[in-house]
């Protein structure tokens, strides 16, 4: 076991960092920042390393736990912890902070050093977010997100960076409202707890559970996001900076998911179950509706970002109907999705900082000017699409497996969309890369450096690796899924 404060150090390193490279900018050292941006990064990678190495895959229980007395009249702690859950998302995020901040090294001219910084803050409020055992500290951190990616969005993305950017603040922040009030009622029915590992034990009646449900449900439906809720992704995800764009979609999404994973259903195990039938309903109507929606888009960078509403009602669906495989696919799609869709986000970042224009029609030929960088683009694309060998494959293939089993309809909706997203996806592909050279910008295309080749390769091993040996994630997952499922199971209903 670690014997020093192991989670502290991968939330605080990021964040101590980024103030660091704040204070370089502030001196107009943009070179600096740089460096000391990409060094932090890979320290709070490779903190994850002894984490991997000496995690207990057999132990149910939060592992290298901390805590401390923050704010004693009212009973918050500094309480950390991390199950085999929250492990896979800190890991996820730290690779994805280390990756953006690599492809974004060329490609940003104004305020370069703030521009690092607000990945590297966002990244350690994020693993904080994922380690928090205290509901005031979860809070805390889940809101304190929303800080660095508005700033991302509203001061390096496109033309509608301010709309997009208040939009996506505004949704989140109403919806978290109401869980605060939510979680300041769990700490009058614990008798002055803000423990969520105590909350575990309450025993609500069905009347509370539902309302606070509904509560939780304003935050993190809209963070994943679930239909309807979702209007504010594709107009983020469109005006972000190509950064902004991988982070929102490989990491940001998740802690909606996180949401309900850690809080709604071991906190609300009876109103889970009596409104997973809601929940179902809403995961495939985001899987088909905004699946056929995605199909007619012109820009690419919307496509991908359709995409991703509809990948995560795979991991909706595989969290509400209760069973191994379908809660151990949920979680391995939330991984896998950020994996594919950040690559995604960076093939459309390399085509954009080019040509300029995401316009699907303005492309064609570009395999001809850019053959390896189109190799990498397929494989990106097969994974979207649900290819075996690759990371898209399991995570959709154990959901299927869990939601046919709970209802024969269920895995048939859910599979049928699986030939919608390989259409829309290949057909992107076929009309960008295939074809012969459709303009002088195209034919002017090069393909990418020794940079890019690092970057798109990183997240080609992963989603290869998770697609070829997903048992190398999946052991984290066994004592935790079976236990949250028998939690659950012990429901009144």
């Amino acid at each position: 076991m670690l014997d020093y404060s192991i989670l502290s150090l991968i939330i605080w390193v990021p964040i101590v960092t980024g103030v660091i490279v704040l204070a370089l900018g502030a001196s107009d050292n943009s070179a600096a920042g740089k460096w000391t941006a990409l060094i932090g990064s890979l320290v709070g990678l490779l903190l994850v390393i002894p984490i991997w190495v000496f995690f207990d895959t057999t132990e149910p229980l939060m592992q290298f736990e901390e805590s401390a007395l923050w704010i004693e009249t009212l009973n918050i702690n500094y309480h950390l912890g991390i199950d085999g859950i929250s492990f896979l998302l800190v890991f996820l995020n730290c690779l994805t902070t280390f990756v953006v901040i690599l492809a974004s090294w060329e490609f940003v001219a104004e305020k370069i050093c703030q521009y690092f910084a607000s990945f590297l803050i966002l990244s350690g409020l994020v693993n904080g977010a994922f380690c928090a055992l205290d509901a005031i500290l979860f809070y805390v951190f889940f809101e304190a997100t929303l800080i660095p990616m508005f700033v991302i969005i509203g001061v390096w993305g496109g033309y509608n960076r301010v709309y997009a950017a208040l939009k996506f603040f505004l949704y989140t922040l109403t919806g978290s409202l109401l869980t605060l009030v939510a979680l300041i009622f769990l700490y009058r029915e614990s008798n002055g707890s803000f423990s969520l590992l105590e909350y575990h034990n309450l025993r609500l009646p069905i009347f509370q559970q539902v309302l606070i449900f509904g509560a939780f449900f304003a935050a993190f439906a809209v963070k994943i996001p679930i239909w309807p809720v979702h209007t504010w992704l594709p107009d983020a995800h469109v005006e972000a900076p190509t950064g902004g764009s991988v982070v929102l979609a490989a990491v940001l999404l998740k802690l909606g998911a996180y949401g309900f994973l850690r809080l709604s259903l071991p906190i609300l195990p009876d109103a889970s179950q009596m409104l997973a039938p809601v929940m179902i309903f809403l995961a495939l109507t985001s899987i088909v509706y905004i699946g056929f929606i995605a199909f007619v888009q012109p820009d690419i960078k919307k496509l991908i970002a359709y995409s991703s509403v509809a990948h995560m009602g795979f991991v909706t669906l595989g969290i509400f109907i209760f069973n191994v495989n379908g809660l151990m696919g949920a979680i391995i799609q939330l991984i896998s999705h950020g994996f594919v869709s950040g690559a995604l986000f960076l093939c459309i970042g390399v085509l954009y900082d080019r040509m300029h224009t995401r316009e699907i029609a303005d492309y064609g030929g570009v395999v001809n000017k850019m053959p390896i960088f189109a190799s990498f683009f397929m494989l990106f694309a097969m994974a979207n699409a649900g290819l075996p060998g690759t990371s898209g494959f399991v995570g959709e293939f154990l959901v299927l497996l869990g939601a046919i089993n709970a209802n024969f309809w269920f895995g048939f909706a859910a599979g049928s969309t699986l030939i919608i997203g390989a259409a829309y996806t290949l057909w992107m592909y076929k009309r960008v890369v295939f074809g012969e050279i459709a303009n002088a910008k195209v034919a002017g295309l090069v393909d990418i450096n020794s940079r890019e080749f690092l970057v798109l390769f990183l997240a080609a091993t992963f989603i290869i690796w998770m697609g070829v040996y997903p048992a190398s994630f999946t052991q984290f997952l066994h004592v935790t899924v079976d236990q949250l499922l028998s939690h659950v199971s012990i429901s009144k209903l």
